[in-house]
């Protein structure tokens, strides 16, 4: 089995363990795998054609299957009455997977591969910009509209529902209440990446983005959004942290670059409000190497919630 088939056969089979999820009623599952398979397919979808064995048009069908399972993942997450994309349409989508090379037929769904504006990885964003604390204005002047379109679901964020309760175990609802920043009117299309870490900056949780912020106000970005943290209280290993990264949309060089972040380590977790310090990026997960961002008294606005049965 060649590498290119081994990878379809590996996309295929997330495909198919996403609808069982889904047909189960396991949406945090779903979800979850919906993700991963999405960022797997928009980075083939975008990949350079020397480094791709798959033409233009076959990754343009990987993008769409990519924007589809996007779609399907804000679907589960709305609290909207609404449906949108449904379960029997993701499961569409599998033989189309399956027969990427030989797929000829007009895709089923009138959607369009997201856009090629990277979210990059903590840090990647170092190697293709000087420090912009500083850079020139004109963020704010321009309509939103002119804007590019965001990663389906970004704009209603990627937040997962509370995990079951159990006997003797404490959930934790972080609310991100706002964040204090000198240019915060600047910010264009800011959101909130959460995540859970060990002390080697091993994810101990499924990742989250916020919605997109509710407003902006002097030094302020709002949005009084509540997370729910995957994982029982008691069940984090010593020493790990949770880390919120801020990120916004930069029009010049098209891509959404971390700004700043913060994070709260374990002794931290207990109920009421809580404000943490700014950190320049990258984001340190290790926490080795930490650097204020400001000297101002800007932070992140918490307020915790612990529910134990």
């Amino acid at each position: 089995m060649t590498d290119l088939n081994k990878t379809l056969h590996k996309w295929g089979a997330s495909l198919r363990k996403g609808t069982d999820f889904d047909s189960w009623g396991q949406l945090v599952e779903a979800i979850d795998e919906y993700q991963i398979l999405a960022r797997q397919l928009q980075k083939e979808a975008q990949s350079p054609a020397n480094s791709s064995h798959l033409s233009e048009d076959q990754k343009k069908t990987i993008g769409k299957i990519a924007t589809c399972l996007g779609l399907r993942s804000a679907a589960l997450q709305s609290t909207q009455s609404q449906e949108g994309f449904t379960l029997e349409d993701v499961k569409k989508l599998e033989p189309i997977l399956s027969s990427i090379l030989t797929f000829n037929k007009e895709f089923p769904f009138d959607v369009q591969p997201v856009p090629l504006r990277r979210i990059l990885a903590p840090g990647e964003e170092e190697n293709l910009e000087v420090e912009e604390e500083e850079e020139d204005g004109g963020a704010g002047v321009r309509s939103p509209d002119s804007f590019p379109v965001r990663v389906p679901g970004a704009v209603q964020g990627t937040l997962l529902p509370r995990l079951p309760s159990e006997p003797g175990m404490t959930l934790l609802t972080i609310k991100i209440e706002k964040i204090g920043l000198k240019d915060a009117g600047q910010c264009i299309d800011p959101y909130i990446t959460v995540s859970v870490k060990d002390l080697n900056g091993i994810d101990l949780t499924p990742v989250q983005d916020t919605p997109m912020a509710s407003r902006k106000e002097d030094t302020y970005v709002h949005f009084n959004v509540e997370i729910e943290i995957q994982k029982h209280v008691e069940k984090l290993t010593k020493g790990s942290a949770i880390f919120f990264e801020f990120k916004h949309y930069k029009p010049k060089k098209r891509f959404t670059s971390t700004k700043c972040f913060a994070f709260m380590e374990m002794d931290e977790i207990k109920s009421g409000s809580i404000v943490v310090e700014l950190y320049k990026k990258p984001t340190d997960f290790k926490r080795k190497k930490l650097q204020l961002l400001t000297k101002k008294p800007l932070y992140l606005h918490l307020n915790q919630t612990l529910l134990k049965e």
